[in-house]
């Protein structure tokens, strides 16, 4: 069964919810992150000198492409049944960076406890199930072009 009309829905109405409270639930993603993974702190340029979370354009800009990309996954999902990378130098930038699989497991699991945050109580086992989905999608067309 591929990714259905309803939870492509599901995916773009919370990101647009998402994306009216930018800097807060940006700093909720990291924050969260962080918490799972301090060592992850290096790992992002407009983290690695500050001494926690704080809200900055970088960060929030970093957050919003995740997040839209998530987005656009599902949108690819739908249409065509796979996610191909828009941006060929991602693999390239995840391999700079050090990323490796538990990293991606840990940034599912912020990702989806934000869009817990950012729907509140229409949160749903299909909402989480929709988002999942489009970001394994994503993650592992950037693992692709990380081998």
């Amino acid at each position: 069964m591929g990714f259905t009309e309803n939870q492509e829905a599901l995916v773009n109405s919370s990101w647009e919810s998402f994306k009216q409270n930018l800097p807060g639930y940006s700093v909720f993603f990291y924050t969260t992150i962080l918490e799972k993974a301090p060592a992850a702190k290096g790992m992002f340029s407009f983290l690695k000198d500050s001494t926690g979370v704080q809200d900055s354009p970088q960060l929030q800009a970093h957050a919003e492409k995740v997040f839209g990309m998530v987005r656009d996954a599902a949108v690819q999902l739908r249409a065509t049944g796979e996610v191909v990378l828009g941006d060929a130098t991602l693999g390239s930038i995840h391999i700079q960076k050090g990323v490796v699989d538990p990293h991606f497991v840990v940034v599912k699991e912020a990702l989806l406890k934000t869009i817990k945050e950012v729907v509140g109580d229409k949160w749903s086992e299909e909402l989480s199930t929709s988002w999942e989905v489009a970001y394994d999608g994503l993650a592992s067309a950037i693992k692709k072009a990380m081998s």
